[in-house]
Order: C-alpha cells, then sequence, then structure tokens
C-alpha cells in the first residue's frame, strides 16, 4: 500500500482495480478507505448514463452522482467502550460540506446541469445530516441558476428506481452515495459499465464506478471489462491527452451500442477477451485514420 501511494504521490493520478477487503480485525483499515483518506480524494464523481445499446427498464438516464468521499460513517472512529458495545462515529463538519458542496454546485455550473439535488437524513440524524443540509442550503444560495431541492435518503432510493429521470446531479453524504451509486450504476446496465472518478486538490484516481470486487467471475473470461476501460478514458481526460480519450471512448460506444459485443452480466455471450480484442481493434484503426489525415 506504501509503494502505491508513494507512486501516486509522484504521477499526481492513477487507474485501480477495486481491492478486496479480506481481513476484519478492527486495526485493519480497508486499503480503498486509507487510499481515500491519505490523497485527500474528498469528491468521488459517477456520471450514469443509459446507453441506446444496452436493454434497461428505464430510458435516457443521465445522472451525476457527486460523493463526498472522506468523512461520514467511513471516518474510521469506531472502538468498544464495554465488552459488546461498539460506538462508531460518523463524522461530519462544516469545512468538508462546504467544499463538497461548491464541488457539486461548480460541477453543476460548468457542465450545463440545471438541478441539483442534496440526500440527506436530517430527520434522523438532526445534527449530523442536519448540518450537511444546512450547509448546502446555504452554498445554493449562491448559485440561484441551479435548481436546489434535498431529498430523504429512504424516498430518494425508492424514486431512483420508480422515475431516475427526475434527477439531475445528486449531492450526497458518504455512505449514502455508495448505496446510491451502485442503484444508479444498476440502472443503466450494472457494475460492469460505469466508472467512478476520485478527485483531490492535487491527485487523482479512477476506478470502476460500484468497487465490486468481481471476485465470482475472476479467471473465468466472461468479467466485463467495460468500466475500467471507462476509467482509463477518465484517466486521459483528466491527463488532458483529449484525442486518445475520444479514440478510447468512440470504440467503447461502438461495441457496446453498434455491435453489441455484451458480456454475459449484460445478457450476451462474448467473452472479456472478445471484448478487448474489439477495442484495441478499432483504437488502432481509428489511430492510423488520424495519423493518415494529419499528413493531409
Amino acid at each position: 500500500m506504501i509503494e502505491a501511494i508513494t507512486s501516486i504521490l509522484r504521477n499526481g493520478a492513477a487507474i485501480k482495480g477495486n481491492i478486496e477487503t479480506r481481513e476484519h480485525s478492527k486495526y485493519f483499515l480497508s486499503r480503498n478507505v486509507e487510499l481515500r483518506l491519505r490523497l485527500n480524494l474528498f469528491v468521488n464523481v459517477v456520471h450514469c448514463k443509459s446507453n441506446p445499446g444496452i436493454k434497461t427498464r428505464h430510458k435516457d438516464i443521465d445522472i451525476v452522482l457527486i460523493r463526498q468521499n472522506t468523512e461520514g460513517e467511513y471516518s474510521c472512529l469506531e472502538h468498544e467502550s464495554v465488552d459488546g458495545v461498539v460506538e462508531s462515529l460518523k463524522i461530519v463538519t462544516r469545512e468538508k460540506t462546504e467544499q463538497i458542496a461548491r464541488y457539486a454546485f461548480d460541477y453543476a455550473r460548468s457542465h450545463n446541469r440545471k438541478k441539483l439535488t442534496c440526500v440527506h437524513k436530517a430527520n434522523i440524524m438532526k445534527m449530523a445530516d442536519g448540518l450537511f443540509l444546512k450547509v448546502c442550503t446555504e452554498i445554493a444560495k449562491e448559485y440561484p441558476d441551479i435548481e436546489f431541492n434535498n431529498m430523504i435518503i429512504d424516498n430518494c432510493s425508492m424514486q431512483l428506481v420508480s422515475n431516475p429521470n427526475q434527477f439531475d446531479v445528486l449531492l450526497l453524504p458518504n455512505l449514502y452515495g455508495n448505496i446510491l451509486t451502485n442503484i444508479a450504476c444498476g440502472l443503466v446496465g450494472g457494475p460492469g459499465i460505469t466508472s467512478g472518478r476520485n478527485y483531490g486538490p492535487t491527485h487523482a484516481v479512477f476506478e470502476t464506478g460500484t468497487r465490486n470486487t468481481g471476485k465470482k467471475v475472476a479467471g473465468k473470461n466472461i468479467a466485463n471489462p467495460i468500466a475500467m476501460l471507462n476509467a482509463s478514458v477518465d484517466l486521459l481526460d483528466y491527463l488532458q491527452l483529449n484525442s486518445y480519450a475520444d479514440i478510447v471512448r468512440d470504440a467503447i460506444y461502438k461495441a457496446i451500442n453498434i455491435e453489441k459485443l455484451h458480456t454475459l452480466d449484460m445478457g450476451g455471450n462474448a467473452t472479456t477477451t472478445d471484448v478487448v480484442n474489439f477495442i484495441i481493434d478499432e483504437v488502432n484503426s481509428q489511430t492510423k485514420i488520424k495519423a493518415y489525415q494529419a499528413q493531409g
């Protein structure tokens, strides 16, 4: 873990697969959480958008989920006060809430998004989620061009699966963000499609959107590689290698929407190798075409 963090600190960015947390000792910190805390990756962004070639219950979904990535129930502050009684501290601070709220509203404005929904449980956790809602409501007044509303997490979960098209940008505390991200990814085709982006002030890490380990399909050549390939596109965009990102993005789109090379999880029979080889061939083909065009 130390080597990985040192590498990211040196290079500024990374792409990672999901890391399974097997050890459940109270002294063992999840490596995924540790990575986010050590690098101060305070925001997770997942863009869930329908693909025309993937059959799903709902169509035309286009939702961005922006999750606070370092506080809340993931603060890793737990202790056993007496035998058989464990206290797990949920940490919400004004500083971190202002940071994520401004990021979300700035994202909405810069990406021409019109509506932002703050998700909370302030009716029960009146102090912790109450602070999150209060701060987000205050920040919303600075962005009058963005429609703002709030929704309790229980209702939002139900609304997301029954009428997802009502949502544009969801602003989420840490745990609720984890839950709703998985739901939203499921709505557009499952865990094998969508990528996730983790940003800090100086570093970024790109991964699959749902953080599933995929352990059950390991070694069977049936895993869906699209989410990781989309993560590579995000990395290329972050590094401002936009022309390369566009080539890979177009190849992915062609694979799943035109050729409909779908792995088992999407109802198809394509293997992991089939999908990857097609995308490699398409990238090579488009790279040659662009090189030829550049020569005049």
